[in-house]
Protein backbone atom coordinates (compact mmCIF):
# COMPACT_ATOMS: atom_id res chain seq x y z
CA UNK A 1 0.00 0.00 0.00
CA UNK A 2 1.31 3.43 -0.94
CA UNK A 3 1.72 5.48 2.28
CA UNK A 4 2.82 8.57 0.40
CA UNK A 5 -0.62 10.16 0.88
CA UNK A 6 -3.45 9.35 3.28
CA UNK A 7 -6.98 10.73 3.58
CA UNK A 8 -7.68 13.54 6.06
CA UNK A 9 -9.49 11.16 8.39
CA UNK A 10 -6.28 9.18 8.87
CA UNK A 11 -4.44 12.27 10.01
CA UNK A 12 -7.34 13.16 12.30
CA UNK A 13 -7.28 9.66 13.79
CA UNK A 14 -3.57 9.99 14.43
CA UNK A 15 -3.98 13.36 16.08
CA UNK A 16 -6.90 12.16 18.22
CA UNK A 17 -4.85 9.21 19.40
CA UNK A 18 -2.03 11.56 20.21
CA UNK A 19 -4.40 13.80 22.15
CA UNK A 20 -5.64 10.89 24.20
CA UNK A 21 -2.11 9.90 25.08
CA UNK A 22 -0.92 13.39 25.89
CA UNK A 23 -4.05 14.64 27.70
CA UNK A 24 -4.01 17.95 25.80
CA UNK A 25 -6.84 20.04 24.42
CA UNK A 26 -8.05 19.48 20.89
CA UNK A 27 -8.03 23.19 20.12
CA UNK A 28 -4.24 23.24 20.16
CA UNK A 29 -3.97 21.16 17.01
CA UNK A 30 -7.03 22.22 15.05
CA UNK A 31 -5.03 24.57 12.87
CA UNK A 32 -2.42 21.92 12.29
CA UNK A 33 -5.10 19.39 11.28
CA UNK A 34 -6.73 21.79 8.84
CA UNK A 35 -3.42 22.55 7.20
CA UNK A 36 -2.56 18.87 7.10
CA UNK A 37 -5.16 18.03 4.44
CA UNK A 38 -3.80 15.33 2.17
CA UNK A 39 -0.42 15.47 3.98
CA UNK A 40 1.93 12.64 4.70
CA UNK A 41 0.85 10.65 7.79
CA UNK A 42 4.29 10.73 9.33
CA UNK A 43 4.74 14.45 8.77
CA UNK A 44 1.43 15.28 10.47
CA UNK A 45 2.28 13.08 13.39
CA UNK A 46 5.72 14.62 13.87
CA UNK A 47 4.35 18.14 13.54
CA UNK A 48 1.64 17.42 16.09
CA UNK A 49 4.16 15.98 18.52
CA UNK A 50 6.34 19.05 18.07
CA UNK A 51 3.47 21.45 18.60
CA UNK A 52 2.12 19.63 21.62
CA UNK A 53 5.57 19.46 23.20
CA UNK A 54 6.16 23.16 22.67
CA UNK A 55 2.77 24.29 23.99
CA UNK A 56 1.56 21.92 26.70
CA UNK A 57 -1.97 22.70 27.81
CA UNK A 58 -3.66 20.41 30.27
CA UNK A 59 -7.27 19.42 29.70
CA UNK A 60 -7.49 17.86 33.15
CA UNK A 61 -7.03 20.54 35.80
CA UNK A 62 -7.76 18.21 38.68
CA UNK A 63 -5.64 18.59 41.79
CA UNK A 64 -3.91 15.29 41.05
CA UNK A 65 -2.71 16.49 37.65
CA UNK A 66 -1.64 19.87 39.02
CA UNK A 67 0.08 18.13 41.92
CA UNK A 68 2.13 16.01 39.53
CA UNK A 69 3.20 19.12 37.63
CA UNK A 70 4.20 20.74 40.93
CA UNK A 71 6.29 17.75 42.03
CA UNK A 72 8.13 17.60 38.72
CA UNK A 73 8.75 21.34 38.82
CA UNK A 74 10.03 21.15 42.39
CA UNK A 75 12.47 18.44 41.32
CA UNK A 76 13.58 20.54 38.38
CA UNK A 77 14.20 23.53 40.63
CA UNK A 78 16.06 21.27 43.03
CA UNK A 79 18.69 20.92 40.32
CA UNK A 80 19.26 24.69 40.60
CA UNK A 81 18.68 25.17 44.34
CA UNK A 82 20.33 22.17 45.97
CA UNK A 83 18.70 22.86 49.35
CA UNK A 84 15.13 23.12 48.10
CA UNK A 85 14.17 19.42 48.05
CA UNK A 86 14.61 18.07 51.56
CA UNK A 87 13.28 14.60 50.70
CA UNK A 88 11.63 12.86 47.78
CA UNK A 89 9.76 9.55 47.81
CA UNK A 90 8.17 9.50 44.35
CA UNK A 91 9.13 7.68 41.13
CA UNK A 92 12.87 7.61 40.57
CA UNK A 93 12.40 8.34 36.88
CA UNK A 94 10.86 11.74 37.65
CA UNK A 95 14.03 12.81 39.43
CA UNK A 96 16.18 11.34 36.65
CA UNK A 97 14.14 13.25 34.06
CA UNK A 98 14.60 16.48 36.01
CA UNK A 99 18.36 15.95 36.10
CA UNK A 100 18.56 15.08 32.42
CA UNK A 101 16.37 17.95 31.25
CA UNK A 102 18.21 20.68 33.21
CA UNK A 103 15.31 23.04 32.51
CA UNK A 104 16.41 26.70 32.50
CA UNK A 105 15.18 28.85 35.38
CA UNK A 106 13.17 31.08 33.03
CA UNK A 107 11.20 28.06 31.78
CA UNK A 108 10.67 26.88 35.34
CA UNK A 109 9.32 30.28 36.36
CA UNK A 110 6.89 30.21 33.45
CA UNK A 111 5.64 26.78 34.50
CA UNK A 112 5.24 28.00 38.09
CA UNK A 113 3.06 30.86 36.83
CA UNK A 114 0.98 28.42 34.79
CA UNK A 115 0.48 26.15 37.81
CA UNK A 116 -0.50 29.16 39.92
CA UNK A 117 -3.15 30.09 37.35
CA UNK A 118 -4.44 26.52 37.24
CA UNK A 119 -4.74 26.40 41.03
CA UNK A 120 -6.63 29.70 41.08
CA UNK A 121 -9.54 28.08 39.22
CA UNK A 122 -9.13 24.52 40.50
CA UNK A 123 -12.01 22.93 42.37
CA UNK A 124 -11.28 20.88 45.47
CA UNK A 125 -13.29 17.73 46.05
CA UNK A 126 -15.13 17.39 49.33
CA UNK A 127 -12.61 16.96 52.12
CA UNK A 128 -9.71 18.30 50.03
CA UNK A 129 -10.14 22.02 50.71
CA UNK A 130 -7.14 22.08 53.04
CA UNK A 131 -5.13 20.21 50.43
CA UNK A 132 -5.87 22.88 47.81
CA UNK A 133 -4.94 25.71 50.17
CA UNK A 134 -1.64 24.08 51.07
CA UNK A 135 -0.78 23.32 47.45
CA UNK A 136 -1.39 26.97 46.57
CA UNK A 137 0.92 28.03 49.40
CA UNK A 138 3.60 25.56 48.31
CA UNK A 139 3.55 26.83 44.73
CA UNK A 140 3.76 30.41 46.04
CA UNK A 141 6.82 29.42 48.07
CA UNK A 142 8.39 27.65 45.10
CA UNK A 143 7.82 30.71 42.91
CA UNK A 144 9.38 32.90 45.60
CA UNK A 145 12.54 30.79 45.80
CA UNK A 146 12.75 30.94 42.01
CA UNK A 147 12.56 34.74 42.16
CA UNK A 148 15.33 34.73 44.74
CA UNK A 149 17.44 32.40 42.60
CA UNK A 150 16.86 34.82 39.72
CA UNK A 151 18.50 37.60 41.73
CA UNK A 152 15.51 39.26 43.40
CA UNK A 153 16.27 40.50 46.90
CA UNK A 154 13.51 40.20 49.50
CA UNK A 155 13.46 41.54 53.01
CA UNK A 156 13.52 39.06 55.87
CA UNK A 157 9.83 39.66 56.62
CA UNK A 158 8.80 39.40 52.96
CA UNK A 159 10.65 36.13 52.66
CA UNK A 160 9.11 34.79 55.87
CA UNK A 161 5.59 35.64 54.73
CA UNK A 162 5.91 34.21 51.23
CA UNK A 163 7.78 31.06 52.20
CA UNK A 164 6.47 30.23 55.67
CA UNK A 165 3.08 31.97 55.83
CA UNK A 166 4.09 34.02 58.89
CA UNK A 167 5.88 37.22 59.86
CA UNK A 168 7.68 37.30 63.22
CA UNK A 169 7.02 40.38 65.36
CA UNK A 170 9.76 42.86 66.13
CA UNK A 171 11.51 41.91 69.36
CA UNK A 172 12.79 44.45 71.89
CA UNK A 173 16.38 44.15 73.11
CA UNK A 174 15.23 45.74 76.38
CA UNK A 175 13.33 42.53 77.15
CA UNK A 176 16.44 40.50 76.45
CA UNK A 177 18.47 42.78 78.72
CA UNK A 178 15.93 42.24 81.50
CA UNK A 179 16.38 38.47 81.15
CA UNK A 180 20.15 38.93 81.38
CA UNK A 181 19.68 40.88 84.61
CA UNK A 182 17.67 38.00 86.10
CA UNK A 183 20.35 35.54 85.07
CA UNK A 184 22.99 37.74 86.67
CA UNK A 185 21.16 37.40 89.99
CA UNK A 186 20.67 33.64 89.59
CA UNK A 187 24.35 33.11 88.79
CA UNK A 188 26.23 35.58 90.98
CA UNK A 189 29.96 36.11 90.52
CA UNK A 190 32.71 38.42 89.37
CA UNK A 191 33.30 36.82 85.97
CA UNK A 192 31.32 38.00 82.92
CA UNK A 193 27.81 36.48 82.82
CA UNK A 194 28.60 34.53 79.67
CA UNK A 195 31.56 32.90 81.38
CA UNK A 196 29.41 31.95 84.38
CA UNK A 197 26.79 30.38 82.12
CA UNK A 198 29.50 28.54 80.19
CA UNK A 199 31.08 27.24 83.40
CA UNK A 200 27.76 25.62 84.29
CA UNK A 201 27.37 24.27 80.77
CA UNK A 202 30.84 22.76 80.90
CA UNK A 203 29.67 20.49 83.71
CA UNK A 204 27.02 19.06 81.39
CA UNK A 205 29.25 18.22 78.43
CA UNK A 206 29.16 14.57 77.40
CA UNK A 207 32.49 13.20 76.23
CA UNK A 208 32.40 12.20 72.59
CA UNK A 209 32.88 8.49 73.28
CA UNK A 210 29.70 8.45 75.39
CA UNK A 211 27.48 10.49 73.07
CA UNK A 212 26.21 7.48 71.06
CA UNK A 213 25.03 5.61 74.17
CA UNK A 214 23.35 8.74 75.55
CA UNK A 215 21.62 9.46 72.24
CA UNK A 216 20.45 5.88 71.79
CA UNK A 217 18.91 5.84 75.28
CA UNK A 218 17.26 9.23 74.72
CA UNK A 219 15.70 8.31 71.38
CA UNK A 220 14.52 4.96 72.78
CA UNK A 221 12.63 6.77 75.55
CA UNK A 222 11.21 9.35 73.13
CA UNK A 223 9.98 6.49 70.96
CA UNK A 224 8.51 4.54 73.90
CA UNK A 225 6.44 7.52 75.02
CA UNK A 226 5.22 8.11 71.48
CA UNK A 227 4.26 4.55 70.51
CA UNK A 228 2.36 4.25 73.79
CA UNK A 229 -0.11 6.74 72.29
CA UNK A 230 0.24 6.52 68.52
CA UNK A 231 -0.04 3.49 66.25
CA UNK A 232 2.99 3.73 64.01
CA UNK A 233 3.82 1.40 61.09
CA UNK A 234 5.34 -1.84 62.32
CA UNK A 235 8.37 -1.48 60.06
CA UNK A 236 9.15 2.14 60.95
CA UNK A 237 12.81 2.62 61.83
CA UNK A 238 15.72 5.01 61.73
CA UNK A 239 19.48 5.00 61.34
CA UNK A 240 21.57 7.20 63.65
CA UNK A 241 24.79 8.78 62.40
CA UNK A 242 27.27 11.22 63.93
CA UNK A 243 28.78 13.79 61.58
CA UNK A 244 30.88 16.96 61.56
CA UNK A 245 31.35 20.07 59.43
CA UNK A 246 27.63 20.89 59.16
CA UNK A 247 25.82 24.22 59.72
CA UNK A 248 23.05 22.53 61.77
CA UNK A 249 22.90 20.72 65.11
CA UNK A 250 20.87 17.72 63.96
CA UNK A 251 18.97 16.64 60.85
CA UNK A 252 16.33 14.11 59.84
CA UNK A 253 16.57 12.87 56.27
CA UNK A 254 13.40 10.92 55.50
CA UNK A 255 14.27 8.02 53.19
CA UNK A 256 10.77 6.77 52.39
CA UNK A 257 9.37 3.34 53.25
CA UNK A 258 8.96 4.39 56.90
CA UNK A 259 12.69 4.94 57.43
CA UNK A 260 14.67 8.01 58.46
CA UNK A 261 18.35 8.86 58.68
CA UNK A 262 18.98 10.96 61.78
CA UNK A 263 22.31 12.77 61.87
CA UNK A 264 23.81 14.46 64.92
CA UNK A 265 26.50 17.09 64.41
CA UNK A 266 29.47 16.85 66.79
CA UNK A 267 31.25 20.04 65.70
CA UNK A 268 30.45 21.62 69.07
CA UNK A 269 30.57 20.17 72.61
CA UNK A 270 27.55 17.94 73.23
CA UNK A 271 25.49 19.05 76.24
CA UNK A 272 23.44 16.30 77.83
CA UNK A 273 20.31 18.44 77.42
CA UNK A 274 20.67 18.07 73.65
CA UNK A 275 19.92 14.35 73.84
CA UNK A 276 16.18 14.63 74.46
CA UNK A 277 15.95 17.77 72.31
CA UNK A 278 17.35 15.89 69.33
CA UNK A 279 15.64 12.59 70.15
CA UNK A 280 12.20 14.17 70.22
CA UNK A 281 12.77 16.82 67.56
CA UNK A 282 14.39 14.66 64.89
CA UNK A 283 12.70 11.42 65.93
CA UNK A 284 9.67 10.87 68.17
CA UNK A 285 7.18 12.56 68.11
CA UNK A 286 8.95 15.05 65.83
CA UNK A 287 10.16 14.90 62.24
CA UNK A 288 10.31 11.13 61.86
CA UNK A 289 6.74 10.65 63.10
CA UNK A 290 5.38 13.56 61.04
CA UNK A 291 7.03 12.13 57.93
CA UNK A 292 5.41 8.77 58.65
CA UNK A 293 1.96 10.37 58.81
CA UNK A 294 2.56 12.39 55.64
CA UNK A 295 3.89 9.43 53.69
CA UNK A 296 1.29 6.90 54.81
CA UNK A 297 -1.84 9.04 55.04
CA UNK A 298 -1.36 11.84 52.53
CA UNK A 299 0.52 9.93 49.85
CA UNK A 300 -0.35 6.24 50.16
CA UNK A 301 -3.91 6.48 51.55
CA UNK A 302 -5.15 9.73 50.00
CA UNK A 303 -3.06 9.62 46.84
CA UNK A 304 -1.89 13.22 47.23
CA UNK A 305 1.12 13.23 44.93
CA UNK A 306 2.46 16.62 46.03
CA UNK A 307 3.53 15.12 49.35
CA UNK A 308 6.04 12.90 47.60
CA UNK A 309 8.34 15.90 47.67
CA UNK A 310 9.33 17.64 50.90
CA UNK A 311 10.30 21.25 50.05
CA UNK A 312 12.48 22.79 52.73
CA UNK A 313 11.46 26.37 51.95
CA UNK A 314 7.68 26.09 52.28
CA UNK A 315 4.90 26.74 54.84
CA UNK A 316 5.04 23.15 56.07
CA UNK A 317 8.48 23.82 57.51
CA UNK A 318 7.14 26.23 60.12
CA UNK A 319 4.73 23.58 61.33
CA UNK A 320 7.37 20.87 60.97
CA UNK A 321 9.98 22.64 63.08
CA UNK A 322 7.45 24.09 65.51
CA UNK A 323 5.75 20.76 66.10
CA UNK A 324 9.11 18.98 66.43
CA UNK A 325 10.17 21.48 69.10
CA UNK A 326 6.83 21.12 70.84
CA UNK A 327 7.31 17.36 70.74
CA UNK A 328 9.91 17.70 73.51
CA UNK A 329 7.35 19.37 75.80
CA UNK A 330 4.71 16.86 74.77
CA UNK A 331 6.77 13.77 75.55
CA UNK A 332 8.44 15.21 78.66
CA UNK A 333 6.05 17.72 80.26
CA UNK A 334 6.97 19.78 83.30
CA UNK A 335 9.48 18.25 85.70
CA UNK A 336 9.40 14.82 84.03
CA UNK A 337 12.17 15.81 81.62
CA UNK A 338 14.75 16.63 84.27
CA UNK A 339 13.69 13.59 86.30
CA UNK A 340 14.31 11.27 83.35
CA UNK A 341 17.63 12.92 82.46
CA UNK A 342 18.89 12.63 86.04
CA UNK A 343 17.72 9.05 86.45
CA UNK A 344 18.68 7.60 83.06
CA UNK A 345 21.01 9.83 81.04
CA UNK A 346 23.35 11.37 83.61
CA UNK A 347 24.59 7.93 84.80
CA UNK A 348 25.33 6.88 81.21
CA UNK A 349 27.25 10.09 80.62
CA UNK A 350 29.04 9.88 83.97
CA UNK A 351 27.81 13.34 84.99
CA UNK A 352 26.56 14.68 88.32
CA UNK A 353 22.72 14.79 88.35
CA UNK A 354 22.76 17.68 90.83
CA UNK A 355 24.22 19.95 88.16
CA UNK A 356 21.14 19.30 86.07
CA UNK A 357 18.78 20.89 88.59
CA UNK A 358 20.81 24.09 88.70
CA UNK A 359 21.03 24.28 84.93
CA UNK A 360 17.26 23.72 84.65
CA UNK A 361 16.59 27.01 86.44
CA UNK A 362 19.11 28.79 84.22
CA UNK A 363 17.64 27.19 81.10
CA UNK A 364 14.14 28.41 82.01
CA UNK A 365 15.37 32.00 82.20
CA UNK A 366 17.35 31.57 78.99
CA UNK A 367 14.07 30.68 77.31
CA UNK A 368 13.22 34.37 77.50
CA UNK A 369 16.14 34.97 75.17
CA UNK A 370 14.89 32.53 72.53
CA UNK A 371 13.62 35.18 70.14
CA UNK A 372 16.98 36.98 70.18
CA UNK A 373 18.07 34.57 67.48
CA UNK A 374 15.30 35.71 65.13
CA UNK A 375 15.88 39.39 65.80
CA UNK A 376 19.63 39.20 65.30
CA UNK A 377 19.27 37.09 62.16
CA UNK A 378 16.69 39.49 60.71
CA UNK A 379 18.97 42.49 61.23
CA UNK A 380 21.96 40.61 59.82
CA UNK A 381 20.18 39.34 56.70
CA UNK A 382 18.56 42.73 56.05
CA UNK A 383 22.00 44.35 56.16
CA UNK A 384 21.25 46.45 59.24
CA UNK A 385 24.23 45.01 61.12
CA UNK A 386 27.48 43.44 59.98
CA UNK A 387 28.35 39.78 60.43
CA UNK A 388 30.81 40.75 63.17
CA UNK A 389 28.12 42.73 65.01
CA UNK A 390 25.74 39.78 64.65
CA UNK A 391 28.34 37.42 66.11
CA UNK A 392 28.88 39.71 69.09
CA UNK A 393 25.13 39.97 69.73
CA UNK A 394 24.78 36.18 69.52
CA UNK A 395 27.60 35.73 72.01
CA UNK A 396 25.91 38.21 74.38
CA UNK A 397 22.27 37.19 74.15
CA UNK A 398 22.58 33.52 73.21
CA UNK A 399 25.72 32.74 75.24
CA UNK A 400 27.40 31.16 72.24
CA UNK A 401 31.12 30.68 71.87
CA UNK A 402 32.61 32.54 68.96
CA UNK A 403 32.94 29.38 66.87
CA UNK A 404 29.34 28.39 67.61
CA UNK A 405 28.13 31.90 66.75
CA UNK A 406 30.00 31.80 63.46
CA UNK A 407 28.40 28.44 62.70
CA UNK A 408 25.00 29.96 63.49
CA UNK A 409 25.44 32.62 60.82
CA UNK A 410 26.76 30.07 58.36
CA UNK A 411 23.31 28.55 58.83
CA UNK A 412 21.65 31.92 58.23
CA UNK A 413 23.68 32.51 55.08
CA UNK A 414 22.39 29.20 53.71
CA UNK A 415 18.85 28.97 55.03
CA UNK A 416 18.06 32.67 55.65
CA UNK A 417 14.58 33.30 57.15
CA UNK A 418 14.18 29.60 57.91
CA UNK A 419 15.33 30.46 61.43
CA UNK A 420 11.81 31.71 62.34
CA UNK A 421 10.43 28.20 62.14
CA UNK A 422 12.08 27.05 65.37
CA UNK A 423 10.87 29.72 67.80
CA UNK A 424 7.84 31.26 66.11
CA UNK A 425 6.75 27.82 64.92
CA UNK A 426 6.96 26.49 68.47
CA UNK A 427 4.97 29.43 69.84
CA UNK A 428 2.22 29.02 67.24
CA UNK A 429 1.90 25.23 67.68
CA UNK A 430 2.03 25.46 71.48
CA UNK A 431 -0.64 28.18 71.60
CA UNK A 432 -2.94 26.18 69.30
CA UNK A 433 -2.66 23.01 71.36
CA UNK A 434 -3.13 24.83 74.65
CA UNK A 435 -6.33 26.37 73.29
CA UNK A 436 -7.76 23.04 72.14
CA UNK A 437 -6.46 20.43 74.61
CA UNK A 438 -8.27 19.73 77.88
CA UNK A 439 -5.43 17.92 79.66
CA UNK A 440 -2.04 16.29 79.13
CA UNK A 441 -3.40 13.23 77.32
CA UNK A 442 -5.62 15.38 75.13
CA UNK A 443 -2.51 17.27 74.03
CA UNK A 444 -1.34 14.08 72.32
CA UNK A 445 -4.70 13.77 70.51
CA UNK A 446 -4.71 17.39 69.32
CA UNK A 447 -1.08 17.06 68.24
CA UNK A 448 -1.92 13.94 66.21
CA UNK A 449 -4.84 15.72 64.54
CA UNK A 450 -2.37 18.35 63.31
CA UNK A 451 -0.04 15.67 61.96
CA UNK A 452 -2.98 14.34 59.94
CA UNK A 453 -3.94 17.70 58.39
CA UNK A 454 -2.24 19.92 55.78
CA UNK A 455 -1.29 22.78 58.10
CA UNK A 456 0.33 26.20 57.88
CA UNK A 457 0.70 29.10 60.29
CA UNK A 458 -2.43 30.95 59.20
CA UNK A 459 -4.48 27.83 59.91
CA UNK A 460 -3.30 27.77 63.52
CA UNK A 461 -3.53 31.44 64.50
CA UNK A 462 -6.86 32.63 65.85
Amino acid sequence: MDMGKVPLYASVVAIVLLLILSETKVTIVVVKILSAKNCRFSSALVAAFTLLSAHPVYADDSLDVIAERYVKLALAFGEIDSHFVDAYTGPAEWREQARAAALPLSDQMAEASAITEALAVAQAAAGEEARLRQLQRNVRALSTRMRMANGERLSFNEEAALLYDAIPPEYDYAEFDAALAELDILLPGEAPLGDRVQALRDKLIVTRDKVPAVMEAAIAECRARTVARYELPQDERFDLEFVTDKPWSGYNWYQGDNRSLIQVNLDQPFLITRALDLGCHEGYPGHHVWNLYVDNKFVKENGWLEYQVFPLFAPGSLFGEGSANFGVELAFPGESRLAYEQQALYPIAGLNPDDGARFEAVSTLMGKLGNARTQISRQYLDGEISREQAIELAMKYRFLSRSRAEQSFDFDDTYRAYVINYTLGLEIVRAYIERHAKDEEDRWAVFESLLNTPTAASDLIE
